[in-house]
C-alpha cells in the first residue's frame, strides 16, 4: 500500500465473506445443521486451504454462507458486517456487490426483500464506521436467463440503493449474448455495468461483455493477456479491470502468483486495480494483497501506486467524490 493514497476495493462479494462466527451463530439460531460447531474446524469447509482444481471447486466454498441465511435480518447482518470489516481493515471506499438470487435460494426467501435487507445493513454500517460504501446488483448467470430477468426486477425495485450491476457465475455455460435485454434495461435505469469474464472463459468472453452488455469496467479479465488487439482497447477506451490476485492463483485462473498478469496490463496502462474478491474463502484481507500477493506477483511500488491510482479513476463515483477520496487518503 502507498501511503498518501486511498485504499479501495472494487470487488467484494459481501454473499462470499460471511465471517465464520457469524455462520455459526446464524446456524444455531434457524436450526441449520453445519459440518462443525467451532470455528477452526468449520474454516476448511469454508476457506480455501490450497489450491482448488478449477473456479467451479472454489465456488463450492460459498454454500455454508448462504446456508445459514434463513431470514432477512440474517442478510441484513451479514451486509452490516461486511461494511464494518472494511472500515476495520481501513479502507477508504469499497463497492461490495451482491446476488439477491443467490442469497434468496437456500431458505426461499423474496429476492425484493433480499436487496432491501442488504440495502439496510449496507446503510447502517456506512452510519456506524463512516466508510463510503457503494452496492452493486449481481445477476447469477448460472440459473439462466429467465431467473435473471426476475431477479434483475428485484434489483430494479431498489434501484436507488445500486450504482451499477454485474453479471457472475458460469461463464461457458451461459455466455455473455443470453443477457444482452437484461443489461440494456440495467443501463437505461442509468446503472453501470461491471461484467465477471476471462475468468472462467476466454478473451471471447471479455469481448462480449464490451460489446454485447456495455460493460465500462471488467471483474477479473485474467485472459485479457492473451489478446494484444482486446489490450489495445482496453487501454484505448480505459476499461476497468478489477483483478483479484490470489483468488485468482486459488481457482487455478493462473498458475502461481509469479505468473499472473497484472503486471502487464499495468505496464500497458491498463486501468488494472487490486481487490479481494471473497476475502473469508481466500483467507486475506486487502492489506494481504498488497503486502503479501502483490509482490509475489512481481509489482513494484510503483506498479502498487498505479493500482492504487488506478481504483480511484474507475471507481463508481462522481468526480467530486473521486476528488474527496483522494484527499482521505493524504
Amino acid at each position: 500500500m502507498t501511503p498518501g493514497l486511498p485504499l479501495v476495493d472494487l470487488h467484494r462479494h459481501l454473499d462470499g465473506n460471511v465471517r465464520l462466527a457469524t455462520i455459526l451463530d446464524l446456524g444455531a439460531r434457524h436450526g441449520v445443521k453445519l459440518p462443525a460447531d467451532e470455528i477452526e474446524t468449520l474454516r476448511p469447509h469454508v476457506q480455501v486451504m490450497g489450491h482448488m482444481p478449477d473456479l467451479p471447486s472454489w465456488l463450492a466454498k460459498l454454500h455454508w454462507m448462504t446456508a445459514v441465511l434463513a431470514d432477512l435480518d440474517a442478510c441484513r447482518r451479514i451486509a452490516r458486517e461486511n461494511v464494518e470489516d472494511a472500515a476495520r481493515e481501513g479502507l477508504h471506499y469499497i463497492e461490495l456487490r451482491f446476488s439477491p438470487a443467490f442469497m434468496a435460494q437456500p431458505h426461499g426467501l423474496d429476492p425484493h426483500d433480499v436487496v432491501q435487507a442488504v440495502a439496510a445493513g449496507i446503510a447502517e454500517g456506512a452510519a456506524a464506521t463512516g466508510i463510503k460504501v457503494n452496492l452493486i446488483g449481481i445477476l447469477s448467470r448460472t440459473y439462466g436467463p429467465e431467473a435473471c430477468a426476475v431477479e434483475l426486477d428485484a434489483l430494479l425495485a431498489g434501484r436507488q440503493h445500486l450504482v451499477a450491476v454485474d453479471l457472475a457465475g458460469d461463464e461457458k455455460l451461459w455466455p455473455a449474448h443470453h443477457f444482452i435485454r437484461h443489461f440494456a434495461r440495467a443501463r437505461d435505469e442509468g446503472l453501470a455495468v461491471t461484467i465477471h469474464a476471462g475468468e472462467g472463459d476466454g478473451v471471447a468472453s471479455v469481448w462480449s461483455a464490451l460489446r454485447d452488455l456495455g460493460a465500462t469496467r471488467i471483474g477479473h479479465g485474467v485472459r485479457a493477456i492473451d489478446d494484444p488487439a482486446l489490450l489495445d482497447h482496453l487501454r484505448e477506451r480505459r476499461i476497468g479491470l478489477e483483478l483479484n490476485i490470489t483468488s485468482n492463483v486459488q481457482t487455478n485462473t493462473v498458475a502461481s502468483y509469479a505468473a499472473h498478469p497484472l503486471r502487464e496490463f499495468l505496464d500497458l496502462g491498463l486501468l488494472a486495480t487490486i481487490n479481494t474478491d471473497d476475502p473469508v474463502i481466500s483467507g486475506i484481507d486487502l492489506a494481504h494483497e498488497f503486502r503479501v500477493a502483490a509482490p509475489a506477483a512481481r509489482l513494484s511500488a510503483a506498479h502498487i501506486a498505479q493500482a492504487q491510482r488506478n481504483a480511484v479513476e474507475i471507481a463508481f463515483l462522481s468526480e467530486s467524490e473521486k476528488a474527496a477520496l483522494l484527499a482521505l487518503g493524504r
